[in-house]
C-alpha cells in the first residue's frame, strides 16, 4: 500500500504514542492539522479511526504503522552507519529517505545493515521477514572485517569512519564498495587482498571495513 508522506508521518506518530504508553494520538501534538486530507486518506483505507478528536489504530492499521516506523528507523541507521550523517541533519535526511524504502527496498537496506535491532536513538526497529530468515539461516549479513576468519572472502559493503585520512587510506588500497576482499591473516595484524594487491592494517582500521559474506 502506497500512502502519502503525511499519512505515513501520522502512522509513525501514532506508533510512537503507543510505544510511550498511550492508546491514542492527539493531532494537536503533531504538525499536521486534524482537517488535513491525510487523515481522510487513512480512514478511507480503514487504517485509523477518529474518536472524540483523537486518533486510534484500527487492527488493519497497526501492521502498516509497524512497517512505516521500521522504514523510518532503518533510514536513520543508514544515515548514521553508512553515510555518517548525524544529529538534526541525519534525522531530517532519514525523514526524506524513509518514503523510498518500499517494495522490498527496506529488506535490502536491513540486510546491508546486518538487521539492526534499534535505531540510533535506542528505539526498537520492528523486525522484518528478512531478519527472521537471516536468524534461521545463521546469515550474519554485513559484518566488520574483524568477524572474518583467515581464508574467507566477501564483498565490501561500506566503510564506517569519521576520519577522512583513514577513508582516503582505505580507498587508496582499493577498499571500495562492491570490490571483493580476501582476508589472508587475522593476527597479529589483518592482511587482506583486494584485486592483485595485498595490504596490512591494524584491528581498529579493520573494524571500519564492513563486508558482505
Amino acid at each position: 500500500m502506497k500512502l502519502s508522506e503525511k499519512a505515513e508521518e501520522i502512522l509513525e506518530a501514532l506508533w510512537i504514542a503507543e510505544e510511550e504508553g498511550g492508546a491514542f494520538l492527539d493531532p494537536e501534538k503533531i504538525s499536521i492539522p486534524a482537517d488535513d486530507p491525510a487523515f481522510t486518506e487513512l480512514t478511507g483505507h480503514a487504517l485509523i479511526e477518529l474518536r472524540q478528536g483523537m486518533v486510534y489504530f484500527r487492527p488493519e492499521g497497526r501492521e502498516e504503522g509497524r512497517m512505516t516506523i521500521r522504514r523510518h528507523r532503518l533510514a536513520e541507521r543508514l544515515m548514521m552507519d553508512v553515510l555518517n550523517i548525524r544529529g538534526e541533519a541525519g534525522d531530517y535526511k532519514a525523514c526524506q529517505f524513509e518514503h523510498l524504502l518500499n517494495e522490498g527496498v527496506d529488506a535490502k537496506v536491513c540486510t546491508m545493515l546486518n538487521h539492526p535491532a534499534t535505531c540510533p536513538h535506542g528505539k526498537p526497529i520492528p523486525p522484518g521477514e528478512c531478519c527472521a530468515e537471516a536468524r534461521a539461516l545463521g546469515d550474519l549479513g554485513v559484518v566488520p572485517l574483524t568477524e572474518f576468519k583467515s581464508g574467507q572472502e566477501g564483498e565490501i559493503a561500506y566503510i564506517q569512519t569519521e576520519d577522512s585520512k583513514k577513508m582516503q587510506k582505505l580507498m587508496a588500497m582499493g577498499v571500495l564498495p562492491g570490490n571483493r576482499i580476501l582476508l589472508m591473516q587475522a593476527f597479529p595484524s589483518y592482511i587482506f587482498r583486494v584485486g592483485f594487491s595485498e595490504f596490512a592494517i591494524d584491528t581498529n582500521l579493520a573494524r571500519e571495513i564492513f563486508v558482505r559474506k
